[in-house]
């Protein structure tokens, strides 16, 4: 089948593209860019006043199957990924049981019917049971097709079983990814420590918990030469560490969420809203412009949701016992476009850099551009629709949004993974 995506601004920084032009499709490959471009049969798609761009990747999504089916499956999440403009997502492996052997990996990729929405690249478990005591199957998920490894929801707290780690990770050609919490420092902590955390009266989780590993994770990638990736970074320390490291030549990578980016503790009010409830805690508004600066000047490598669903009674719990984390993957693509693009602080450039590219090189994935050979997995972005983040908006399964209520601007309502709709005139297919 030919496909015809006609007068979209296309933009790919990585083939030095940024027009308005044409782009045809056929056996799901890209087969020509350029313009007035016509199709003999087939289907034409009219992108005028739409930004085309390669298809966007999450590197760090929590599906909760095996075990929470509840909360979300592969079915729902990759619904979910497509309807934000995600043609893949990174599963973490805490799941139950946890991701941690090749016949977990194998399970996770045999029902082809439920990654039709979306790509799912498995994440395998650091070690046994994310219990950080003994190193897990690496090589055996590695075959059956594990892209990186994590103890994600908690970080390895033993630092000679870290190194062992990387070692292993090392010889394989993987990349690990660190959680960095030092849960003796973290203790009980659930929101920041600060003025904040003391006028709640809520236990204080300190930023120090965070840049202790992120330091420490650094030195260990130093000494053993393995590729680093560090999820989810919410203060200035951290990304200040990560800037000097890179500027010495380290392997190291990091990503930065959504709501760390657009959110601080004084979103927590005194109704203690639990969906503002993460893991690690939103910080102050200084570490949130210092996230934004890391953006902008090449120290972040990519923007990811940590997606994180929860089911709704688990959310009406109090603050110290309900579940840390916010679903993302429909809210995040709107809130970059509504905080950084409109505003100017992001190019349509920065955005695949950092939504697209910048996923795919931290975890040693496929690459994907928009030149003629290459995969059609394509996001067609409207930068002028209205979004109203509502309950009825999701295709998650669970609502536990941040940002409920939020009214935003620009959305994917395209996504095509190897030339084929997922996401078509912003309803999922």
């Amino acid at each position: 089948m030919a496909l015809l995506l006609k007068g979209g601004r296309v933009v790919d920084p990585a083939v030095g593209l940024d027009a308005v032009c044409d782009i045809v499709i056929r056996d799901g490959l890209i087969v020509e860019i350029g313009s007035d471009l016509t199709i003999p049969k087939g289907i034409t798609v009219d992108c005028a006043g739409k930004v085309v761009v390669p298809g966007l990747v999450d590197a760090h999504t929590h599906l909760r199957e095996p075990g929470r089916e509840d909360e979300e499956t592969i079915l729902s999440g990759t619904r979910a990924a497509a309807h934000g403009g995600f043609v893949a997502v990174c599963a973490m492996p805490n799941t139950s049981p946890v991701c941690d052997e090749g016949a977990a990996v194998r399970a996770l990729k045999q029902r082809p019917a439920d990654h039709r929405f979306a790509r799912v690249y498995p994440i395998g478990a650091l070690t046994v049971g994310s219990k950080g005591e003994s190193i897990a199957e690496i090589g055996d998920m590695l075959a059956e097709g594990a892209v990186a490894f994590s103890d994600d929801g908690r970080g390895v707290q033993n630092s000679g079983m870290m190194r062992r780690i990387m070692d292993y990770a090392k010889a394989f050609g993987t990349t690990v990814i660190s959680h960095c919490e030092d849960e003796a420092l973290a203790g009980r902590g659930v929101v920041n420590e600060g003025v904040v955390s003391t006028r709640l009266g809520l236990p204080g989780w300190p930023a120090a918990a965070e840049e202790t590993q992120v330091a420490r994770d650094i030195r260990l990638c130093e000494l053993t030469g393995c590729r680093l990736h560090l999820a989810h970074l919410s203060t200035a320390g951290s990304v200040e560490l990560v800037r000097q490291a890179k500027m010495r030549g380290v392997a190291v990578t990091c990503e930065v969420t959504p709501h760390h980016l657009f959110l601080d503790e004084d979103a927590i009010s005194a109704n203690y809203d639990t969906n503002l409830k993460m893991n690690p805690p939103l910080r102050t508004a200084a570490d949130r412009e210092a996230l934004v600066a890391g953006l902008l000047d090449g120290t972040v490598d990519c923007i990811a949701t940590d997606h994180a669903p929860h089911a709704a009674h688990e959310k009406a719990l109090e603050f110290e016992l309900a579940p840390f984390g916010t679903t993302g993957l429909e809210t995040a693509l709107p809130l970059v476009i509504t905080n950084l693009v409109a505003p100017g602080f992001l190019s349509w450039s920065d955005v695949v850099r950092l939504m697209a590219h910048g996923p795919r090189k931290a975890l040693g994935l496929p690459e994907a551009t928009l030149a003629p050979g290459e995969v059609a997995d394509i996001t067609i972005i409207d930068p002028e629709a209205s979004v109203e983040v509502t309950p009825e908006f999701f295709e998650s399964k669970s609502g536990n949004s941040a940002f409920l209520g939020a009214k935003l601007t620009g959305k994917a309502t395209g996504v095509l993974i190897q030339g084929y709709f997922s996401l078509e005139d912003g309803k999922v297919v």
